[in-house]
């Protein structure tokens, strides 16, 4: 495990160029990265591709990064854009559901937590579980047939706005219980 000052060293020894201190970043922080974007994709080919991709932006945009911040951080937010952007090449495939609820609930999370995130998709299930047949009949609509909202009140027979309000509804009790099994798991 690296220091601060150990991994601002090897940050700026990269930033000039220096091969073996790249290399010494990825290694560091590669599970990281794979790890994030593994857990919002069905397909691991997918995180692998996605994950070089990170590295590689990482290396191509070394001058946008203030050596003075940890570098994970930055990594993470190369990797949820590069997400984002492979989320809208795929939106015909069905695994995008998954993807864009992760990254729904994700904005609902303080940033300041940096691996809480991991945590969340463990107890998600269990959080799905807990909401009500019309929440959760709603969410599968939208994130996995991915229909409409006028759509999915003419199957549910709720008016659009009452189907608004079903999926806004659903998804603060998914952020309350995921909040909670949080807790929970940091008192341990």
């Amino acid at each position: 495990m690296t220091t601060a000052v150990q991994e601002q060293a090897l940050i700026q020894k990269a930033q000039r160029g220096d091969r073996a201190a790249f290399e010494e970043i990825v290694k560091q922080h590669q599970g990281a990265v794979y790890g994030y974007l593994r857990a919002r994709l069905i397909q691991p080919t997918d995180a692998d591709d996605l994950t070089q991709e990170v590295f590689l932006r990482c290396y191509t945009g070394w001058d946008r990064f203030d050596n003075s911040n940890a570098i994970r951080p930055w990594l993470i937010g190369i990797a949820r854009n590069l997400l984002r952007e492979h989320t809208r090449k795929i939106k015909r495939r069905k695994e995008v559901a998954w993807t864009e609820l992760c990254l729904e609930l994700e904005s609902m999370l303080p940033e300041d937590e940096e691996a809480t995130y991991e945590d969340v998709l463990g107890h998600l299930p269990l959080c799905m579980e807990s909401l009500g047949e019309s929440a959760k009949q709603a969410l599968q609509l939208r994130y996995t047939a991915k229909l409409r909202l006028a759509e999915i009140g003419e199957k549910l027979r709720r008016s659009e706005g009452a189907i608004k309000l079903l999926m806004f509804r659903a998804r603060q009790a998914l952020k309350h219980c995921l909040d909670g099994k949080l807790r929970n798991n940091s008192h341990e």
